[in-house]
């Protein structure tokens, strides 16, 4: 691999790994620390982790109505990611808390629309398929990352509130880093100006609902794995090993999509996907135990960010240059939207009904359906062709 097409996805997967990895998911492990300090309880951490999902959905939203100047706004986004982060360990109030977490999911979001729209775009004008998958590996390696440094800190009887410093000290220093090597691959090319007079492409309603489905589908999973690890096994030698399991899983998995790609279509591979995570989900209402809960994150860590990867590639496959950004936001924003109403959902079933497990089971059939759904829509259009 030449020069360039290394040092962008270098860029793109530490772009990914600070704003996904750590600033967008980094709660996650963090949680059960902050509960065991007393700082937070299961209605208060969830009451954080919705307001990151409503500054994600936001920062979708934004993106897709707007044309940002991507070198400026990447830049601006690592260190607001950041400084959220640090943030978190400096304060225990809850307010700014709220603030710090909803400028977490508005930058994160907009960070993965960037390197979607542009670094991902680069790759494949070099002819460099199989290293996007390298850009996407970038989110579960920063996961990777979050897990193992909380497991350590919770063998080493550190609190959350140092814990976040630490995080966020590395953060500082990785979007002071990434920052001084961003170059002009991240604006647009000269011919996306002169592609821009050929209008918008129909937004693919199939591939959006499906979309938001799996953001709907991961999302109890993503959020309290560990909590639920925890409940069955106290020691976090044990229960902490969930989620760097969760993000090893999503590092492997878009390295081994990007590979597939040569026999099979983004949606095929989407399609897949979105039914092991179906079957992560319904693992647990089948057999209960820790090694279910451990195998359902390898289905839904394994699959939630080929998705994403499949989703962004969609964009591009479809769309114009001049604009794929916006169907891109508009998929982060469906996945987005998904994320909030799944916790309320599943709660308000869970309530009505008494059993966690009725959620778990009708979300898989959500993700069922939509699979179908998409399927029979990528059946109509034919065959794609494999060049994003």
């Amino acid at each position: 691999m030449s020069d360039f097409p290394l040092r962008i996805t270098l860029i793109g997967f530490g772009c990914l790994a600070l704003a996904m990895g750590i600033g967008r998911f980094a709660f996650t492990p963090l949680l059960p620390m902050m509960q065991t300090d007393g700082l937070l309880g299961l209605t208060s951490g969830g009451a954080l982790a919705s307001i990151h999902f409503l500054g994600y959905w936001l920062g979708a939203m934004w993106a897709a109505g707007r044309r940002l100047p991507p070198k400026r706004a990447l830049r601006l986004s690592l260190f607001a990611i950041a400084a959220s982060t640090l943030g978190m360990g400096l304060t225990g109030d809850i307010i700014v808390w709220s603030v710090l977490r909803f400028l977490a999911g508005f930058f994160s979001a907009l960070t993965l629309v960037l390197v979607s729209s542009y670094y991902v775009k680069r790759l494949a004008e070099t002819g460099r398929l199989k290293a996007q998958g390298w850009i996407f590996s970038g989110v579960g390696a920063g996961i990777a990352l979050a897990g193992l440094a909380a497991m350590a800190f919770m063998v080493g009887g550190v609190e959350s509130a140092p814990a976040w410093v630490v995080l966020g000290a590395f953060s500082v220093t990785a979007a002071v880093a990434l920052s001084l090597g961003l170059g002009s691959e991240i604006e647009p090319a000269p011919h996306s100006q002169a592609e821009g007079g050929k209008g918008r492409a129909p937004l693919q309603w199939a591939a959006i609902t499906a979309y938001g489905a799996a953001g709907l589908g991961y999302i109890v999973p993503a959020t309290y794995l560990p909590v639920m690890a925890r409940e069955i096994i106290a020691s976090p030698l044990v229960f902490g090993w969930a989620w760097p399991v969760f993000g090893a899983s999503a590092f492997l998995s878009t390295l081994l999509a990007a590979r597939l790609q040569a026999r099979y279509t983004n949606r095929q591979i989407w399609i897949l996907s979105q039914l092991v995570m179906a079957f992560g989900l319904i693992l647990p209402v089948a057999y209960s135990g820790l090694a279910s809960i451990i195998i359902a994150g390898i289905c839904v860590g394994g699959t939630f960010m080929i998705i994403t990867m499949m989703g962004m590639k969609e964009a591009h496959r479809v769309a114009p240059p001049a604009d794929v950004m916006r169907h891109i936001g508009v998929l982060t924003a469906a996945f987005a939207f998904g994320q909030m109403v799944g916790p309320v959902l599943a709660g308000a079933v869970s309530a009505l009904t008494g059993s966690f497990a009725v959620a778990l089971a009708l979300t898989c059939a959500l993700l069922v359906v939509t699979a179908c759904a998409l399927a029979l829509a990528a059946g109509s259009e034919g065959k794609e062709p494999v060049s994003v």
